[in-house]
């Protein structure tokens, strides 16, 4: 090959450009002859010289006809795309690790080197360490996720930040859960089944997220995705939109199914606690009643919402968000009928329902006992009541040990006798309690005259314990954060928040010394600590 055609005879166009304009720059030949050597019209070639001008007037530094080879590794199509994500989270105070599981699930598979690199690059130091309360404050991140779709369970590795809660799958499918949930009266869509949507709202509650709309990076979450049996959680718009149509029949049957559940895996006794609670409503012309709150100590407005806990196992086994309060008397009837339902041969376990005292009244007291149905409840402390308990004769005192917790014992005196009451219209067996360290004295009735005292006192004692599950209700699962912009209603929420709770309470009984242990311990000890960002390979179904 002659070496002096490549310059005479250029084949690119970039080539020949450039000898043209060098032989009219450097040699100094006119356009016009310029024009006909190299093919060009002369109105061609002077808008060429024209544009090549301008070029160089905009950008004199850069060179229009040469590649310029920078050293080092190329930066990939990938890691551009993903570069302006990953900056506006890092001004937003997310980690490294965070930014990969959001990467993982926007389709984007950098690793954290590179990411680090890059947040490097672009003038970004360590991120010092942050509070729990600076994680749970952290900035919306504005990214379109991936549509959920069904998992393929094709091949594939990836980042989470909550693959602890994939271990109550085991409890779901050990229990029978799952089947519950197949066979619930739940809506469904052409993509996402029933038992994909319901997972969905417990991957949520599972994973400890108090404010739904406030961090969407849960939605780009991969390993919850996998929770759920998608490849990542749907939207918020999703959940309001699933929420709306759900009603509060769909919830109460789920709840009987379930009931029927632990019955069968002997997961209930003989006794069940009962109490109110408000959810308070946050917004501006409330049409809803006011209740009061214990949380904040005053009347609010909001729903009223009841629940029944076993004090053995931990577990709700009924809950109710509509409760007027013209109808709280009847609540425990209702619960009744509800622990009742399909048991016509009345095989059921249930012989106590213990409640407070402003809970029901005398009359369906009386209708409890008609139902072959055992109580323990407090009395209204009226002062011609305390005149009569403060001249009883310390001779009929009785003076018991009472076991408390950490296998300590308290001692009290009691005064136990049979009274008649207005509105239960009969003899009632009355324990009045002294010595408990409270101004006024203690009243227990209960319609069961052949229990021990110490057994009764410690039954109710236990009570306490669908107080603390209801604090729970409201600390770990968020069941009074019902301003957040995604909107789901009360009582469906109510019911996803005691599957959860169910779930956290089957779990603790594995652990011998945290079977007492709140949702809050178990969830930091256990489910989130040590697995914060987890790499989870994906090879089949």
């Amino acid at each position: 090959m002659d070496i002096k055609l490549f310059f005479e005879m250029p084949n690119s166009v970039a080539h020949k450009q450039y000898e043209a304009l060098r032989m009219y720059y450097i040699d100094g030949v006119p356009a016009q002859q310029v024009a006909q050597r190299f093919g060009y019209t002369y109105r061609a070639f002077t808008s060429l010289v024209s544009d090549f001008r301008r070029k160089l007037l905009m950008n004199p530094g850069d060179s229009i006809f040469f590649v310029k080879n920078s050293p080092g590794r190329k930066v990939s199509v990938h890691t551009n795309d993903a570069k302006a994500i990953i900056i506006d989270m890092r001004k937003k105070y997310y980690s490294v690790p965070e930014i990969k599981v959001a990467l993982d699930g926007l389709g984007h598979m950098l690793s954290e080197k590179n990411i680090y690199n890059i947040l490097a690059a672009e003038g970004f130091s360590r991120l010092p360490r942050r509070s729990k309360l600076v994680k749970q404050q952290l900035a919306k991140v504005e990214v379109e996720a991936e549509k959920s779709i069904p998992l393929r369970f094709t091949p594939e590795t990836f980042k989470s930040s909550n693959a602890g809660i994939l271990m109550f799958l085991a409890y779901i499918r050990r229990y029978g859960i799952d089947t519950v949930i197949a066979r619930s009266d739940y809506p469904q869509t052409s993509v996402i089944d029933k038992t994909c949507s319901i997972m969905c709202f417990l991957a949520l509650k599972l994973a400890n997220r108090r404010r739904y709309s406030s961090d969407d990076t849960w939605c780009m979450d991969r390993g919850m995705g996998l929770f759920a049996g998608l490849n990542v959680l749907p939207k918020a718009a999703w959940y309001t939109s699933y929420s709306d149509r759900v009603t509060t029949r769909m919830n109460r049957s789920f709840l009987k199914k379930l009931h029927q559940l632990w019955l069968r895996h002997g997961l209930l006794d003989d006794t069940a606690n009962l109490d109110f609670t408000t959810i308070p409503y946050w917004g501006d012309d409330s049409h809803l009643e006011n209740n009061w709150s214990g949380k904040r100590g005053k009347a609010l407005s909001g729903m009223l919402a009841v629940l029944a806990s076993d004090p053995d196992s931990g577990l709700i086994d009924y809950g109710s968000a509509d409760v007027l309060q013209k109808d709280e008397s009847d609540v425990v009837l209702e619960f009744l009928d509800f622990y009742r339902a399909g048991d016509k041969k009345r095989e059921n376990k249930l012989r106590y329902i213990i409640f407070d005292s402003k809970f029901t009244n005398y009359e369906n007291l009386r209708k409890l006992d008609q139902g072959q149905v055992k109580f323990i409840t407090i009395r209204r402390r009226g002062k011609l009541l305390l005149e009569r308990i403060y001249n009883l004769s310390a001779s009929g005192r009785k003076t018991i040990r009472v076991e408390c917790a950490g296998n300590k014992q308290r001692i009290l005196k009691v005064f136990d006798e049979m009274v008649f009451l207005k509105g239960y219209d009969k003899d009632i067996r009355q324990i009045t309690i002294t010595g408990n360290g409270k101004v006024k004295p203690a009243i227990i009735i209960t319609n069961d005259t052949d229990l021990p005292v110490e057994q009764i006192i410690r039954k109710y004692a236990r009570r306490w314990m669908i107080e603390k599950t209801i604090s729970e209700q409201i600390d770990f699962f968020h069941l009074n954060l019902v301003s957040s912009s995604m909107v789901i209603k009360v009582d469906f929420d109510l019911t996803m928040s005691i599957l959860a709770n169910n779930l956290y309470r089957l779990f603790a009984r594995e652990l011998e010394r945290y079977s007492n242990s709140t949702a809050q311990t178990l969830y930091d000890k256990f489910v989130h600590a040590g697995v914060h960002e987890t790499e989870i390979p994906l090879t089949g179904k």
